[in-house]
């Protein structure tokens, strides 16, 4: 072999070595853009979903948005076990503490929500951020009312309106107002008729509102999903007290007692220390929370 095809296998081993040495370093400078262009889709998605999940509050859940109907989803919805409700950042509908017809069975029928008595004209508020699904008048029924859909998970009904202050699909804020109180539709007397729904699923609101004490009962509340759910979409766990019902707690305020607490929720002293792991002389702290079924 002489000297020139040496020099020419030479010369070609070396821009062998030299693409080679190329291609892994372009290939280096090029890892940490990509990776960067990933963290730049991670984040234009990321604004996406929370985008959608604010046109929509609790997207995750529901499986529609409907304008039309209270009760939307039927079949349709795919209502978990459990799921804990986030509570916080409430704001009490009316400041109206007398509840003139309590949640549960009445005149043959369910009354899937209770009765607060406001007077024509008294503004009504959101409970809590969400997004207006519903703004109709039912003549026979909910007269004027107001249907809005949490983040929380959430739907507030707010029914027997003399005027809404909302439009459909309008995002509101908690205790903004959306309506003031009336008596239109079925209705014998001025009042704001509340219903606290999740998946459709009536749920008592006493159980999350303290309407005397205009607070809520906890910082969040646990759904469990009803074994015999009735015709009209009430859960019949929310009205057994049972451990395989509706998980209920109270928030401790000033002056409660065990035994005032006891009264006002409908349980017993021994119950309430046996579910807490506490005595009858344990010390109350205020804002403890207290299971109480």
């Amino acid at each position: 072999m002489n000297f020139n095809c040496i020099k020419t296998v030479l010369l070609a081993a070396t821009a062998m070595i030299s693409l080679n040495s190329f291609s892994q370093d372009l290939i280096a400078r090029q890892a940490p853009i990509d990776k960067k262009l990933k963290l730049v889709d991670s984040l234009a998605l990321q604004k996406q979903i929370r985008a959608e999940q604010s046109a929509y509050p609790a997207l995750d859940l529901y499986p529609n948005w409907n304008n039309e109907y209270v009760h939307a989803y039927g079949k349709d919805a795919i209502i978990p076990e459990s799921y804990t409700i986030d509570l916080k950042g409430f704001c009490m509908p009316t400041p109206s503490t007398r509840i003139t017809s309590p949640y549960g069975p009445r005149w043959r029928r369910m009354h899937n929500g209770l009765d607060l008595k406001v007077n024509i004209g008294d503004t009504i508020v959101s409970a809590f951020d969400g997004k207006v699904r519903i703004v109709k008048y039912e003549r026979r029924g909910y007269g004027k009312y107001v249907v809005v859909r949490h983040d929380n998970g959430l739907e507030t009904v707010y029914g027997h309106l003399s005027a809404q202050l909302v439009e459909p699909n309008q995002l509101v804020k908690a205790g903004e107002a959306i309506g003031l109180g009336g008596n239109t539709g079925r209705s014998t007397g001025s009042h704001l008729h509340f219903e606290t729904r999740f998946l459709g699923v009536a749920i008592n609101p006493i159980y999350m509102f303290d309407f005397p004490k205009q607070d809520i009962v906890a910082d969040s509340y646990t759904f469990r999903k009803t074994r015999r759910p009735d015709r009209n979409g009430s859960s019949d766990t929310n009205l057994a007290d049972n451990d395989g019902g509706t998980i209920r707690y109270h928030k401790v305020k000033s002056g409660d007692t065990l035994g005032r607490i006891a009264i006002n929720r409908g349980v017993s002293i021994d119950r309430l220390c046996k579910l807490n792991r506490i005595t009858r002389n344990t010390t109350l702290r205020i804002g403890q929370v207290l299971r109480c079924s």
